[in-house]
């Protein structure tokens, strides 16, 4: 396994997230697809159909660093998600 440890970023989204999102998800999905490319996420998706939320998990040391990334997600910007939190998962297998 990679070094890093592993904190997963859940976000709780607006009720009408499907008719508000449509301006902001490519803005959104090519900045977490930076993250991505650099390996700092691991992966992430929507939860729900339709999606109430969503989850993505980092490969960081920093909560502060994931604390950064929702500060400049286009969808945090527009006031689509109502809260996040920040998990450590300690991954067994």
């Amino acid at each position: 396994m990679e070094s890093g440890r592993y904190l997963i970023l859940f976000y709780d989204y607006v009720a009408d997230i499907m008719a508000r999102r449509g301006e902001y998800r490519p803005a959104h999905l090519a900045y977490v697809g930076e993250y991505k490319q650099d390996n700092r996420v691991v992966a992430g998706g929507a939860l729900g159909d339709p999606p109430t939320g969503a989850a993505i998990v980092f490969r960081t040391e920093s909560e502060d660093e994931v604390a950064a990334f929702v500060q400049a997600d286009p969808y945090f910007a527009a006031g689509l998600i109502t809260s996040w939190r920040v998990v450590p998962w300690t991954v067994v297998t």
